[in-house]
């Protein structure tokens, strides 16, 4: 297992930018596909992105593209959501997880999470 700890998370206007963080310790880093999930209110929780250690590929949820970087650094056992052109709708819960895999595979389980960051939106 892998522990992770988010931060970054906080208040912003709509139009603002917010760059989270994710620490992980404890097993090889290098190991995982790393990815962000959140959770609004009375929703599900949801896929936002990931990243492969295996190919360095980036996924993302059709909500977030083109406004989202997932990005990592193995020297640092780090992995960062930068956020730009935040919505309101983007306030949630942000989760960092882990993957046991070198290559993301979206029907494989996160099986190492972190505790969460809010992130509020305000219009």
């Amino acid at each position: 297992q892998v522990q992770l700890v988010e931060s970054g998370g906080g208040l912003v206007q709509a139009g603002g930018s917010l760059r989270l963080s994710c620490a992980a310790s404890g097993r090889t880093f290098s190991s995982y596909v790393m990815g962000w999930f959140r959770q609004a209110p009375g929703k599900a929780r949801e896929f936002v992105a990931a990243i492969s250690w295996g190919d360095g590929r980036t996924y993302y949820a059709d909500s977030v593209k083109g406004r989202f970087t997932i990005s990592r650094d193995n020297a640092k056992n780090t992995v960062y959501l930068q956020m730009n052109s935040l919505k309101p709708e983007d306030t949630a819960v942000y989760y960092c997880a882990a993957q046991r895999r070198l290559y993301y595979s979206p029907e494989e389980p996160f099986g190492s999470w972190g505790q969460g960051t809010q992130v509020t939106v305000s219009s």
